[in-house]
């Protein structure tokens, strides 16, 4: 790339995981490349922090706090390792019922096969045909991750010949394996689950992958994809639907990924909010920031929601109109309510005293029936009476976040309103905060007597403090007409844009969902073809 005088090669706006990633790969590739965060740090959602002046020795893993889906590729290309990531795979997913049973799910097929059939041997017996069928998904879902969309309708023939590559990917599936796909991307994980199982408790412990960060309750149409993404990725030890706990928080996945893109020559802008996209003729020409200074580059990438991007840092005037129709009407709704909290002591649950390992997962989940009450209270306006809760406890694994004795836990919670993104009510988000500990406090009587500090954030907080709009932690909802082609709007999920020279590369693209980096590699391939094909045609101009 050749670097104007006074300016970039690149701009990435947003130190998330993904601007770092796009940074990090840019840098790499030789272009001068710069990152803008508006924050006073990087890592966006990734983030480690003390939340409690007066306990600094507490940290939190704020907002995200698990890994699963940043492949191999991406860990090895950037070094990460030698950056200092480090991630623990996480232990057995715990889920205690009010009358004294559980189910604990390992990575052992045997001793899942006991715990389901404490429940029904119809279901244990289920399991080995359901992880098939789940990792079949992941055999055809899994690659596409890695591939950019295609402009599905268009009539181009570049456009039709990447239309034919995915076709062509899918080749090898039957008339059988077409109707699992559709069924996966149109059905509910409920009434996915009912073609295995029959136990409404295992049908619960299975549903709740497709319940995570979702404006959906588990009869909504769509849930099923939700449960498959969180399921098709790993965490570099090629098993599937894995997930580990960074050690040092998530925090220090987004510290590792700072410094290697610095390690490349990325030069990294905290406190650096961009009030303006420059575009003339068409054609990005740089950023504005709100202190007043400008940066000139020929590609500007960014890491933002789209909303930011298109609807508040560009005039309408300078994009297509149904494209600002599409951004407009792109749905960001949550009643994710994250919970931190520092412990006296390790939760001791009544249906099994010794559970020890709460790494994986220790669930406020008591049945279908108790989920679907959950959501609709909250898509009704009101936050739920017995919020769902995906609770883990990372000290099990790093000490290093607590003192010696003493605990982090991290409740990422649902449903409260969605419209308190925008209308926040601070007092019903303690009262629904207060709910969510007495909860688990049934479980594991004097849960609330141990809890010592407590952090609560809304939709409102997360909109705010980190640039989630909605709250929502995908930058999008994972609805069937949100994904792949549609992710952000058609015609543009190719992480171009209507602004010559400006792409995108936040989780509001394809793959996005989780601290991946995918949507940021598959950017930053299609920006290295998009300058290899100008600088060919300068060639031929010649």
């Amino acid at each position: 790339m050749d670097t104007p005088s006074n300016g970039y090669d690149a701009i990435v706006i947003g130190g998330g995981h993904n601007g770092l990633v796009a940074a990090s790969y840019l840098a790499k590739k030789g272009a001068r490349a710069v990152v803008l965060e508006a924050r006073h740090k990087t890592g966006g959602a990734a983030d480690t922090m003390s939340p409690w002046p007066e306990a600094p020795e507490f940290k939190v893993t704020t907002l995200s706090y698990v890994m699963s889906l940043m492949p191999d590729t991406i860990l090895r290309d950037l070094d990460l390792v030698r950056h200092g990531y480090e991630a623990i795979p996480t232990g057995p997913y715990f889920v205690p019922f009010p009358d004294g049973r559980y189910v604990i799910q390992h990575d052992d097929p045997r001793r899942n096969h006991e715990e389901f059939a404490k429940f029904s041997t119809r279901d244990a017996d289920a399991m080995e045909r359901w992880e098939a069928w789940i990792g079949g998904l992941a055999d055809v879902l899994g690659p596409l991750l890695m591939t950019t969309p295609p402009r599905l309708g268009s009539h181009r023939v570049g456009d039709l010949y990447e239309q034919l590559k995915t076709a062509w990917r899918f080749r090898g599936l039957d008339v059988q394996g077409i109707a699992d796909v559709t069924r996966l991307m149109t059905m509910s994980i409920v009434d996915i689950l009912d073609r295995f199982f029959e136990s409404d408790q295992v049908k619960t412990v299975m549903a709740l992958n497709g319940l995570i960060g979702t404006w959906a309750g588990p009869h909504e149409p769509g849930t099923g994809y939700v449960m498959a993404h969180h399921s098709i990725g790993d965490i570099g030890n090629g098993q599937v639907g894995a997930w580990a706990t960074p050690k040092g928080g998530m925090g220090a996945v987004a510290a590792a990924l700072e410094s290697s893109a610095r390690s490349f020559g990325a030069e990294i802008r905290t406190e650096a909010p961009v009030e303006r996209i420059v575009v003339s003729g068409g054609r990005v020409r740089g950023v504005l920031l709100a202190s007043g200074e400008e940066l000139v580059a020929p590609v500007v990438v960014a890491a933002t929601h789209p909303q930011i991007t298109f609807l508040r840092q560009l005039d309408a005037s300078e994009l297509p109109q149904a494209f600002v129709e599409d951004i407009r009407r792109w749905k960001s709704r949550s009643g994710t309510v994250k919970i931190n909290l520092a412990l006296d002591r390790a939760p001791v649950f009544t249906a099994k005293p010794d559970q020890a390992d709460l790494t994986g997962g220790f669930e406020l989940a008591h049945s279908i029936e108790y989920l679907e009450r959950a959501f609709e209270e909250a898509r009704g306006g009101r936050a739920a009476t017995a919020p769902f809760s995906d609770g883990v406890m990372p000290t099990y694994a790093d000490p290093t976040l607590a003192p010696e004795g003493k605990h982090i836990v991290s409740l990422f919670t649902q449903w409260c309103p969605s419209e308190w993104a925008d209308a926040p009510d601070h007092a019903e988000l303690e009262a629904y905060a207060d709910r969510v500990i007495e909860g688990y406090d049934e479980l594991a009587p004097g849960f609330a007597d141990s809890v010592l500090h407590r952090q609560v954030l809304g939709p409102h907080e997360m909109q705010e403090g980190w640039g989630l709009v909605g709250g929502n932690i995908f930058h999008g909802e994972l609805s069937a007409e949100q994904l792949f082609h549609m992710r952000p709007a058609p015609g543009y999920a190719d992480y171009r844009t209507p602004i010559d020279g400006l792409y995108q590369c936040s989780s509001a693209t394809h793959a996005g969902g989780g601290v991946t980096g995918i949507p940021a590699y598959n950017c930053v391939r299609e920006i290295v073809q998009d300058r290899e094909r100008a600088a060919r045609r300068i060639r031929f101009r010649r």
